[in-house]
């Protein structure tokens, strides 16, 4: 990962923030394009302390204002990405928008909301990024999305979020196949367990299931293994964090556990 740069939607805080690091700790530049640029009343950290984070790690940060639905904004963000950093070899679409209604309770503005940001969002940024990424060393796309099976019951719980972030994985299935001969790699990760995130804590299930829950750095080590595989033998896969570990012969999965005595709770789209 030493001097390779890897461009993060929405990675000011959580998992994206952790993977982030997790590059920064091998000699990545690391970019991070978020929204947050001033302290949140409930949600910790910014895209400047995530920088600051990622430098004492051992990266080069590179903290940008972005709103991944501006066209704009991701266009400005990956041309002073190149400008500063010469490329870009990694994308990692994390930014994403989450609520867990059914269709009589979604208002169309929070459906808007998710389509707009999880599925226009990662389209847009991939479509950026990959004339960079084509010309870069051992390019990956890696999005945080689910497999793509499609159970009734995640359509029936919530179908405006299932749509979503099913939308994203359609994103990883068609730019696999279209850039293969490219060498682009195009995965999803998608975690076993719930992470302890703001998500999991603000739109979930509170403190009780951030307790049963795991921390985000399992997913930032299931990324760092995803991304670390060769570009040209590893795309248009759906992988789950825990399954990444084992092959990489990781037993101990107790020290991911936020409290080891207690069970974990599996994440959506889990059998």
């Amino acid at each position: 990962m030493k001097n390779k740069t890897a461009f993060i939607s929405g990675g000011s805080r959580g998992i994206g923030k952790a993977i982030a690091i997790k590059l920064a700790e091998h000699g990545a530049n690391v970019v991070i394009a978020a929204k947050t640029a001033d302290p949140h009343p409930k949600l910790e950290g910014t895209i400047y302390t995530a920088a600051a984070e990622i430098e004492k790690a051992g990266g080069k940060a590179l903290p940008l204002v972005v709103d991944i639905r501006s066209e704009e904004m991701v266009q400005s963000a990956i041309d002073e990405t190149v400008k500063k950093f010469g490329g870009i070899d990694i994308l990692v679409n994390n930014a994403s928008a989450i609520s867990l209604t059914n269709t009589l309770y979604t208002p169309m503005k929070k459906y808007d909301l998710m389509h707009s940001i999880n599925v226009r969002g990662t389209y847009m940024v991939s479509k950026y990024c990959i004339p960079h990424l084509i010309k870069g060393n051992n390019p990956h796309i890696l999005t945080l999305s689910p497999p793509l099976k499609l159970k009734p019951e995640w359509f029936g719980a919530h179908l405006a979020y299932t749509m979503s972030k099913y939308g994203m994985s359609m994103t990883v299935l068609g730019l696999a196949e279209e850039f293969r001969k490219k060498n682009v790699a195009a995965n999803a990760l998608w975690p076993q367990t719930a992470i302890a995130t703001a998500a999991v804590k603000f739109a979930l299930g509170g403190d009780a299931m951030m307790q049963q829950s795991r921390t985000v750095q399992i997913m930032a080590d299931a990324a760092f293994a995803i991304l670390s595989r060769d570009s040209s033998q590893c795309s248009g896969n759906f992988f789950i964090d825990e399954e990444v570990l084992r092959a990489e012969g990781v037993t101990d999965f107790d020290q991911y556990a936020v409290n080891s005595s207690l069970p974990l709770i599996k994440d959506l789209f889990i059998e």
